[in-house]
């Protein structure tokens, strides 16, 4: 009694928070109990290097940005990672409660931002999983945040916003390399939301965010060159693009006849196994190296090198890989593992769960897909849609990470949306709480 006493005194921005918070700390308080950690194929990829930093950076191999392996070298064993991810999976239901509050001016669309995060399975299991993802998605909720405020700001506080989200978008790049291109992105919408200002603050707006992010981007390919001359943010440019090439090696010309009919012989057997030839480099790579006496950082160079040239030569065909890697990324996966849950009976009510709401995701993006090409080319759907600065921000970020994430890399695609999954629900739930509000108008006239 008391306690519902408390909550009617209370503002209903408050109420709505305080619902919020308390769902979103029982789930995890749940999690903790009843699924533990959980590691996967790359995760000792990750603690290897996290040894190297914390032992002077001997031994680092440049295949991967450092941003999770600093944080596991911070933290240090799983169940702390676990606990500090579910933290940030937090703080990101937060910031989805105040943008969306603040954008719409009401708490319980803030609400139902936050909710929609917080109890996606997708997102939350991640936060069990020791891979890079929840750290990202943390990185660019914070950067949104950032550039949320930064747009609706003047003065100082607006530089001091563009700064922040700059290095927040930068760090999220070392974490995983695809969004190196946030902060570049921030400096123009920010550029484009004081247009109308003087010039002085138009500069301060492109070059705030953009100075953080070129310098962090900046010292770490100059590692990386420097170290294994090699320009690029990791060593494994030539191992991501036979993800592309792959698919058409045969048309490798003699000269690396080697290199290219042991590949194949790789690929039939992979697609013979799995019927793709998805990842046939990474149980190819050994014996690459032993056909071609380069070491592993020459023979990425060397596959870079072909893959370039095959790309030039037939481009429609590496076009069509890129489109295929262009829609595997609205494909919503959840990467959990059932059998970590010991209770058959909340297995299988988190099976049940885990089907519907990919389908429900899945569903959602393609409404994202349609809703932006229609609002794109039909002004009377961006009237609808009350489109505002903001919504552009986050509908440009989705989808030149669904563009970018492609070009290089034909592997796992669908990985590459979590960290902005919620991001494209937040999009789809304004979409629908605008055709609300104007049923409600047409209603009242």
């Amino acid at each position: 009694m008391r306690v519902a006493n408390f909550l009617r005194r209370q503002p209903v921005w408050l109420r709505w928070l305080l619902a919020v918070a308390a769902v979103a700390v029982v789930e995890r308080l749940a999690m903790l109990a009843f699924y533990p950690a959980v590691a996967y194929d790359d995760t000792p990829s990750y603690r290897r290097l996290a040894e190297a930093i914390l032992n002077g950076w001997v031994g680092y191999d440049g295949t991967r940005t450092p941003g999770y392996p600093f944080l596991l070298a911070w933290v240090g064993p799983d169940q702390r990672v676990y606990l500090l991810q579910l933290l940030m999976g937090l703080a990101v239901t937060l910031v989805f409660f105040w943008v969306g509050w603040q954008l719409s001016g009401k708490p319980g669309f803030g609400a139902a931002a936050a909710l929609a995060h917080t109890l996606n399975l997708g997102q939350l299991f991640f936060e069990a999983n020791l891979l890079t993802e929840t750290l990202t998605t943390f990185w660019l909720a914070l950067a949104a945040l950032a550039v949320f405020e930064a747009a609706r700001r003047k003065g100082a506080a607006r530089f001091a916003w563009a700064l922040a989200g700059g290095l927040l978008g930068g760090l999220a790049g070392l974490t995983r390399p695809l969004f190196f291109f946030v902060p570049v992105w921030i400096a123009i919408f920010l550029l484009f939301t004081a247009w109308r200002e003087g010039w002085r603050t138009r500069l301060a707006g492109f070059a705030a965010p953009l100075l953080p992010g070129v310098l962090i981007a900046g010292l770490w390919i100059g590692y990386i060159y420097n170290t294994y001359h090699i320009f690029s943010v990791t060593v494994m440019n030539g191992y991501h693009l036979v993800q592309h090439t792959g698919y058409f090696f045969e048309y490798v010309p003699d000269e690396d006849a080697a290199l290219r009919d042991t590949y194949l012989r790789y690929r039939d057997e992979r697609i013979a196994e799995y019927g793709t030839q998805g990842n046939t480099i990474w149980g190819a790579i050994p014996e690459l190296q032993q056909v071609t006496g380069l070491s592993f950082y020459d023979l990425s160079r060397k596959l870079a090198s072909v893959s370039v040239n095959l790309i030039r030569e037939h481009p429609l065909l590496y076009a069509r890989t890129v489109v295929k890697g262009w829609w595997m990324f609205w494909r919503a996966p959840f990467y959990w593992q059932p059998e970590a849950i010991v209770m058959p009976g909340l297995r299988a009510l988190f099976s049940g769960l885990v089907t519907a709401q990919r389908g429900g995701l899945v569903l959602v993006n393609l409404v994202f897909v349609i809703a932006s090409l229609l609002v794109l080319s039909w002004k009377r759907a961006r009237g609808a849609a009350r489109m505002n600065a903001y919504l552009w921000f986050i509908g440009g970020l989705i989808w030149l990470s669904s563009v970018a994430q492609t070009l290089p890399d034909h592997g796992d695609n669908p990985r590459f949306l979590i960290p902005l999954q919620s991001w494209v629900v937040f999009c789809v739930l304004w979409l629908a709480w605008s055709a609300i509000q104007s049923l409600k108008r047409q209603s009242k006239r």
